[in-house]
């Protein structure tokens, strides 16, 4: 009958039958004390504590008629958890010791490590850990592999939570070794997740969700949902990537409190509190963290209730509310006391709310945390650090505190194949980067360097590439999905149903490309002043840079770094709308004039910098919320040529990409176009050796082939771009959208790339200055130069256009001079020009 509580956890459906069976035969008291007790742990752990405790006492009365004393203690202990998970703390403890009083030191391990597991729960970490191992050495002893498997893996979490991550990992790797040969494959799965939350601790994001995709998949093969605490893992490896609303999403989805043990309930609250207050509901999480108080208290779990405190405070302080000091105070004491890794936090919490002698003590106190394993926690140190050499004006310390928390968040997101993920992590390092700038700004050259420091890093690093040839199975859906909604819409047909199944194809998409690692290759560290300065010449560079929400503007030229402040990023902001209507309004064959918008936009986010700006070609790096601007419209630049880059590294690093050899062309025409794609038969004409795809011919698979290692690719599809998720922007093909996801499967990049598209220049600000869609993929793996649109475009004007803009390219133009050819042509028809002006040079 013992192998009924291990089907308990294995199989709680076929346990429920057996159990049931061996009752309705009025079987023996042993027999009848081993199917109460397998019910009592298949209700527990389905939140169901009345009716699990109801069969735990009616197994310890089955156990005490059987005169077996074993027995009676196995129950018991059994009977004390199920106690603890439904929130009888005291109770529960009480039962456990008394199950090992007297016991045989077979029964006392197996007692010790159940006890050791609900002091964990309880995150009385110090007594956990020691009982633990104690049941971990007896255990060994007798000889009982799958109780060895249990306790290891108990260790392991208890190593986990005190921060000694690398013994975790050792204790979790051998559980999960020792369960999957005694075929115990639930609590084998149990020993994954933890190896998964292993690796987030360590700041190894994409390992971690590895690991936790695994567990998922383990747990649908045999037909269970994932654990609660796989649930919890998934959405903290989220938060750590700094996706937040994607595991407030997670809980949502795979929770039902009313399944839950109150002690899950409890930890539940908690967990999602962090997720709401950094996805910004604030509300929400002041409910849950308050909830998981008071539950917490009522349970006597100090541990949990301390941190459910914390977001608590930093909740209210976040509303802009107030927090009692003395409260503050007491929590980031009790946390640094424990050397936890929310202690740097709490400590610069606490300090907010002082001044003077202890303000500077609290913030020393929270850089001591920047020797720890998580980069994550080692950045929020030197944040600490940063903000206590703010408080003596010690310029140089802040900025060498932010280079080292900059550095402690490159080095967790560089373990990350998702360039989606790498950008987000970014959000981190915000702080880090604000303060950094605000110190900086005093220098042009300092102000460049940490400008350079602090953006586009996301690019210096291709995302992780799949083979080309071989489509992921649910990139492929999601692409037959988008061929059907484009059908059912033309068609006028309802799509609610395939809009819900392009949503779950999304997020099985983006769920294979978080699990990615990270390229072999290293990422290229920011240029050097001294490389860009020398790199621009006889140029001229001009770099925005936002510090405090004003804007900078950095113009390098002839050896020279100079600095002049413009607008506010406010100001540009109230612009920013009128522009996309005027440009919207040319799209669609309306005549606009755009000069005095022009000029407005020119003094707003150039200032008097026009002055510091020589005749000729230049090259632009905006801000990251600024790259999807119509430039052409300010006047300074209508009428030269210039280009746009994500950063001065950026453009450095495309400068030295070598065109290919054989230079091969590749022209596509995607479906319905107003135009037909008209301009693509006469640009076949002017290049009779280029792949031509049209009409069905313009597959994904085709496109993807053919643009593998071009030297020009010209695009005339449909854009799509998608704000809410900027990996699925796309191009409309014969077969479905080309999104960034197929782009990043390119082995080679395509030299120069001309997008006709609406909106396929468009770039979305996300993390920290960093940016993602289709042109910073392209950048990413290696593309050169981009010309494409920020905004709707005339298809019958884009036409025209890209027709000159390619005969600029065959006389050996770069990008900028033929697009300034082009707007020269245009500059006598509204709609022309207004087109004109919706098309950027991007890189070189």
């Amino acid at each position: 009958m013992q192998e009924l509580l291990t089907l308990a956890f294995d199989d709680p459906p076929e346990t429920v039958r057996v159990a049931a069976e061996v009752l309705a035969r009025n079987a023996d008291a042993v027999s009848r004390s081993y199917a109460h007790q397998a019910l009592g742990i298949v209700f527990r752990e389905s939140g169901e504590s009345k009716a699990a405790l109801s069969h735990l006492r009616s197994a310890i009365r089955a156990a005490e008629d059987s005169g077996s004393d074993d027995r009676v203690r196995d129950v018991r202990a059994t009977y004390g958890g199920a106690l603890v998970f439904a929130g009888r703390t005291g109770d529960g403890l009480a039962q456990l010791r008394r199950a090992a009083e007297g016991a045989r030191p077979e029964v006392a391990a197996t007692v010790r490590s159940r006890l050791a597991i609900v002091l964990g729960i309880l995150g009385r970490r110090e007594e956990a850990i020691v009982e633990t191992r104690r049941a971990v050495e007896e255990i060994v002893r007798l000889g009982d592999r799958n109780w060895e498997g249990r306790a290891r893996n108990g260790l392991g979490w208890e190593e986990l939570m005190s921060g000694r991550v690398e013994a975790a990992e050792q204790e979790f790797l051998a559980a999960e070794r020792i369960l999957r040969a005694e075929s115990a494959t639930l609590e084998r799965l149990e020993a994954v997740e933890n190896l998964g939350e292993a690796a987030i601790a360590r700041g190894a994001v994409a390992d971690g969700l590895r690991h936790l995709a695994h567990a998922a998949s383990g747990y649908e093969a045999v037909g269970r949902p994932p654990r609660f605490l796989l649930v919890c893992a998934r959405a903290n490896a989220y938060l750590a990537a700094g996706l937040p609303a994607e595991a407030e999403r997670i809980y949502s989805d795979h929770v039902d409190l009313g399944a839950l043990p109150d002690v899950r309930r409890a930890e539940l609250h908690y967990h999602r509190s962090g997720a709401r207050l950094a996805a910004g509901d604030v509300d929400g999480a002041i409910a849950d963290a308050d909830l998981a108080r008071r539950m917490c208290r009522a349970q006597d779990r100090p541990w949990f209730e301390l941190r459910a405190r914390l977001v608590s405070l930093r909740a209210r302080l976040e509303s802009g509310g107030t927090a009692p000091v003395g409260e503050t105070r007491q929590v980031a004491m009790l946390l640094d006391d424990e050397g936890a890794d929310e202690a740097p936090l709490a400590l610069m919490i606490a300090a907010r709310l002082t001044a003077g002698d202890e303000r500077r003590r609290l913030l020393q106190q929270g850089a001591t945390y920047r020797t720890r394993a998580n980069g994550l926690v080692r950045a929020s140190a030197h944040l600490a650090g940063a903000l206590e050499r703010a408080e003596v004006a010690d310029r140089a310390g802040v900025l060498r505190a932010c280079a080292s928390g900059l550095d402690a968040i490159d080095e967790h997101r560089r373990l990350m194949g998702s360039s989606e993920l790498r950008a987000l992590a970014t959000t981190h390092g915000r702080e880090l980067t604000e303060i950094a700038l605000r110190h900086a700004a005093h220098d042009p050259r300092t102000l460049l360097r940490w400008s350079e420091r602090t953006r586009a890093t996301a690019l210096a690093q291709p995302a992780a590439t799949s083979d080309a040839a071989t489509i992921p199975a649910a990139l492929a859906a999601l692409r037959d999905n988008g061929r059907r909604l484009a059908e059912a819409r033309l068609a006028a047909e309802p799509t609610e149903e395939l809009e819900r199944e392009r949503l779950r194809l999304e997020r099985a998409v983006r769920a294979e490309a978080h699990i990615q690692s990270a390229a072999d290759t290293d990422p290229q560290r920011p240029a050097p002043v001294e490389e860009i300065v020398a790199g621009v010449g006889d140029g001229c560079l001009v770099e925005l840079v936002d510090v405090d929400g004003v804007l900078h503007v950095l113009v390098v030229h002839n050896g020279r770094v100079r600095r002049k402040i413009a607008g506010t990023t406010a100001e540009v902001a109230e612009l920013l709308g009128p522009t996309a209507m005027l440009l919207r309004r040319a799209s669609r064959g309306r005549a606009t004039s755009t000069a005095d918008l022009g000029r407005r936009l020119q003094a707003a986010i150039l200032g008097d910098a026009v002055r510091l700006l020589p005749d000729g070609p230049l090259v632009l790096a905006p801000t990251a919320r600024l790259h999807g601007l119509a430039w052409s419209l300010l006047p300074v630049l209508h009428d030269r040529p210039f280009g746009i880059v994500p950063s001065a590294g950026q453009w450095l690093r495309a400068k030295e990409v070598r065109r290919p050899r054989p230079r091969r062309t590749l022209l596509v025409a995607g479906p319905d176009l107003a135009s037909g794609g008209a301009e693509v038969p006469i640009l076949k004409e002017r290049h009779p050796d280029a792949v031509l795809l049209d009409g069905r011919a313009a597959t994904l698979t085709d496109v993807l082939a053919h643009l593998d290692g071009a030297d020009l690719a010209h695009l005339a599809t449909h854009g799509r771009f998608r704000a809410d998720s900027p990996l699925f922007s796309s191009l409309d093909l014969a077969d479905g959208p080309l999104t960034v996801h197929d782009l990043e499967r390119l082995r080679r990049a395509p030299y120069r790339v001309v997008l006709s598209a609406c909106e396929s220049g468009v770039l979305a600000p996300v993390g920290a200055q960093e940016l993602l869609g289709l042109a910073a993929a392209l950048f990413s793996i290696g593309t050169a130069g981009l010309v494409s649109s920020v905004a709707e475009v005339n298809d019958a004007a884009t036409a025209d256009l890209m027709v000159g803009l390619h005969d600029g390219l065959a006389r050996g133009d770069d990008p900028a001079a033929a697009l300034l050819a082009v707007r020269r042509a245009a500059a006598k028809d509204p709609v022309a020009a207004g087109t004109a002006a919706a098309f950027v040079a991007l890189g070189v």
